[in-house]
């Protein structure tokens, strides 16, 4: 059977069964139509998430976990390679949002049989799984081409494009399940890449290999699963102060010079991880509905100028 026979079998998405609606008229116009709930309503309300690379605390993962929570969110499973802060996360997300069911795991998102627990876990608990935000990575070598070994570069992208696949590979098979509860497949993954996948010199090759991988990975399986009702997207963030930046922040602070980050781009400033963590939730929720297979850069506008100075690192 081909790939478009096989697809047509599949459940379809409730907009593509049952198409959007009428909700009448004002006068002699017609009133909008919605897709989405309300926009100051909690934004991805009774939906299950889970969460990878959350254990840094000024990282992305911690900072989404706080935006999914804050918005309704029934489950939210933080999951990381280290564990060191992951309990006191947990401590803190059930202190904020006691009504939110908070689960901790810790795994390699480049083993594959343990994201596919992790997923069915999820599943099995709550019968449903509607965000998976693959945000786990390493920095790679920070190094030129010539000082990066094979095992070097297998290794990031072992982290960085097959973790990322993994994760999206069995939350979209587990998003296409339907239930009383779900009665049509939906769900939205969303990736963590880096400007270092859409333009030069914004980091190591081995790194930016990775996320470029990552990049097309989101817009390949978009349209894999066509009429699903499973949308995903990558994140594309810039300068953000996180675990892995942590070290040339605080060296630019040791040295009077931490205005000077992020110059290279048209906000002049580095980030903060909430700044990444709110796009992701945006994606994650149905407001996000017609959003698919897109590298979202969220860099202060880095990827829209001139490459960075040549022969430096980002």
């Amino acid at each position: 059977m081909s790939f478009a026979a096989k697809q047509r079998l599949q459940a379809l998405s409730q907009q593509l069964a049952e198409g959007i609606p009428s909700e009448g008229t004002f006068e002699d116009i017609p009133r909008i139509r919605h897709v989405a709930a309300d926009s100051r309503a909690p934004r991805v309300q009774g939906k299950v998430v889970i969460v990878t690379g959350g254990n840094s605390p000024t990282g992305i993962g911690r900072a989404a976990a706080h935006q999914f929570a804050h918005n309704g969110a029934r489950a939210v499973y933080l999951c990381d390679y280290a564990s060191s802060h992951l309990e006191t996360h947990k401590r803190e997300l059930r202190q904020l949002y006691p009504a939110v069911v908070i689960h901790v795991k810790q795994f390699d998102a480049g083993n594959e049989e343990a994201v596919k627990a992790v997923v069915d876990e999820a599943v099995s608990a709550y019968g449903r799984l509607d965000i998976m935000f693959a945000n786990h990575g390493i920095v790679g070598t920070p190094a030129v081409y010539t000082q990066i070994t094979a095992d070097d570069f297998m290794n990031t992208l072992k982290t960085n494009a097959l973790g990322v696949f993994l994760c999206a590979k069995y939350a979209a098979i587990a998003m296409q399940k339907t239930s009383k509860e779900k009665p049509y497949p939906s769900g939205s993954i969303v990736c963590t890449a880096s400007v270092a996948g859409l333009r030069s010199n914004a980091g190591s090759t081995d790194y930016s290999a990775s996320k470029a991988a990552v990049i097309s990975i989101a817009q390949t399986m978009s349209y894999q699963l066509t009429g699903t009702g499973v949308r995903i997207n990558a994140i594309c963030p810039g300068l953000i102060e996180t675990g892995m930046t942590l070290a040339m922040y605080e060296a630019a602070r040791d040295k009077g010079t931490e205005k000077k980050i992020g110059q290279l781009n048209p906000t002049r400033r580095g980030a903060v991880a909430d700044e990444v963590a709110r796009v992701a939730l945006f994606l994650g929720s149905d407001e996000a509905s017609y959003v698919n297979g897109q590298a979202w850069a969220v860099c202060g506008g880095l990827s829209a100028g001139h490459p960075a100075v040549p022969g430096k690192l980002a």
